[in-house]
């Protein structure tokens, strides 16, 4: 199997697109549902596009930081941010929002590898150095974060 450059995992949950969006663009909570994601710095509020936080991640010994620009901000139907380390890109990241009919959400989140062209050696070397996880098992390793961050996510809104 090759390298996988793109992930989606989607999940229905008992809250309106509207509660879901408000929860996941206040980018400082995400912590409490990532299983890599420990703080954001960010100001407060949902954020809009173009604006930027920094998320500060740990994975068994390792911990890094990295910085983020909000790139899709459509209220109640898709949030999205690049991740970039040390000036190169890394990766997409974004939650889309359909209403399921019954008054819940279906929710897809989304990631994309970003790390091609002149830097991505560079930007490969550095992501294995401090998440501990190779290029070609990034997408492993999202997919079953993907999982764990929805359903926490699904058990916020649900209390």
């Amino acid at each position: 199997m090759g390298r996988e450059w793109s992930v989606e995992e989607s999940i229905s949950m008992a809250a309106a697109p509207a509660a879901v969006y408000r929860a996941v663009s206040e980018v400082r909570r995400m912590g409490e549902w990532s299983p890599e994601c420990r703080a954001v710095w960010a100001r407060r509020g949902p954020l809009r596009r173009g604006e930027r936080f920094v998320g500060f991640n740990r994975r068994g010994l390792y911990v890094w930081f990295t910085t983020s620009r909000v790139t899709v901000a459509d209220q109640d139907r898709e949030f999205a941010f690049r991740v970039d380390s040390f000036g190169l890109p890394i990766a997409e990241w974004g939650y889309r929002f359909e209403p399921d009919g019954d008054g819940g959400t279906t929710v897809t989140e989304y990631w994309r590898d970003l790390r091609t062209g002149r830097g991505a050696p560079f930007a490969e070397l550095l992501g294995k150095v401090f998440t501990g996880v190779a290029p070609e098992r990034r997408a492993q390793a999202n997919r079953i974060g993907m999982r764990a961050t929805l359903g926490r996510l699904r058990q916020a809104l649900a209390a």
